[in-house]
């Protein structure tokens, strides 16, 4: 008898947590949301994949609310299936929203926990009922090329930035960390284009970089991953490693940070056979006149995209960090030395 009650105890314990799940064939498994902000109200649009025996096509479904989560709910309502945003991939936001600040969704998914940290944080370029419209034009393909854009083993390209849930969250609460987030539209020939990418700071877009930025901004990120760079109209490159040697300081009360960076390149085609030497020191300089034009930009707009202050974390107080990006940012003198190796020329014959 005592056996019978424990067994009885025990399966009760076991099925306590499983009756408020539903079958996967009643959920909703959106792969990207998008969210627009205008005069006080939200608009969501949700791209769910169609489930069919092809598994081919995409469902955009929006609505309006006082909040995200009203408007969540209300389409969750109109819906045969139960929304679920566990396996969201990508969240798209309009400029106006990127502009008036992310920290009140962030904090919201990270408290919430229906949506992965991992998920990418996306700038649109135009207005998102138009953008959905068109990258889900059946000509376009079969309506997963805004997930594939953004994957690593896919379509991602290193002059586009990648930060996910988790890089935003932390940059909106960090003293010496803001973060870039990529900047789309759809395209004309492609379904979507990239236009380069937004730097936020404390959350909010304050300035923009543009896709040549957005590489370099990953080669000193140490995100290369195998980028291309056309040298003067002499040439074209691909990045096949590198790395970065910072040293920072403080001259005369006010920060300075040596920064070297290792670049081993393949010189993938050339015009009018120029020299190994040339290559390498017009590579040198375009490297330095765009990275320097970058520090000068994040300077401008005190938004710490490179981390620099953590740099200088040992030998600040943490009020003194609280004032690093309006206070130091803007002194810290940068210099920056750019180191090339040329791997190879693949079956090019260069001279030397």
């Amino acid at each position: 008898m005592i056996l019978r009650i424990l067994t009885a105890v025990l399966m009760m314990t076991l099925l306590s947590g499983c009756w408020d799940n539903k079958d996967i064939n009643h959920r909703a498994l959106p792969i990207a949301m998008g969210i627009s902000y205008q005069e006080g109200n939200y608009e969501v649009f949700l791209d769910i994949p169609k489930v069919t025996e092809k598994n081919e096509g995409i469902q955009v479904i929006s609505a309006k609310g006082d909040t995200i989560s009203s408007a969540i709910d209300h389409i969750s309502m109109n819906l045969e299936d139960q929304v679920d945003l566990l396996h969201l991939k990508v969240i798209i936001v309009d400029k106006a929203f990127a502009t008036r600040g992310l920290d009140e969704i962030t904090a919201s998914i990270i408290r919430s926990r229906q949506v992965s940290p991992k998920t990418m944080f996306v700038i649109c370029d135009e207005p998102l009922n138009r953008f959905f419209e068109r990258i889900n034009n059946p000509s376009n393909g079969d309506g997963n090329e805004i997930y594939d854009f953004f994957q690593k083993n896919a379509g991602w390209n290193p002059e586009i930035a990648y930060t996910p849930v988790w890089k935003l969250f932390r940059g909106i609460h960090s003293y010496t960390n803001d973060v870039v987030l990529p900047i789309i539209q759809s395209g004309h020939s492609t379904a979507i284009q990239s236009v380069g990418a937004g730097i936020l700071k404390n959350g909010k877009m304050v300035e923009r970089l543009t896709n040549e930025q957005t590489l370099l901004y990953n080669v000193f990120d140490g995100n290369s991953m195998q980028g291309k760079i056309e040298v003067m109209g002499k040439a074209t490159v691909q990045i096949v490693n590198s790395r970065i040697r910072n040293q920072s300081r403080f001259v005369s009360q006010k920060p300075e940070l040596n920064s070297k960076l290792y670049l081993k390149v393949i010189v993938m085609d050339a015009i009018g056979n120029p020299s190994m030497e040339e290559i390498k020191t017009e590579l040198q300089g375009l490297l330095q006149r765009v990275l320097n034009e970058i520090f000068n930009k994040i300077q401008r707009v005190q938004a710490d995209i490179f981390g620099i202050g953590q740099h200088f974390r040992d030998n600040l107080s943490r009020d003194e960090l609280a004032q690093w990006r309006t206070e130091y940012l803007p002194q810290v003198k940068i210099k920056l030395e750019v180191h090339t190796i040329i791997r190879n020329t693949g079956n090019l014959k260069l001279p030397e």
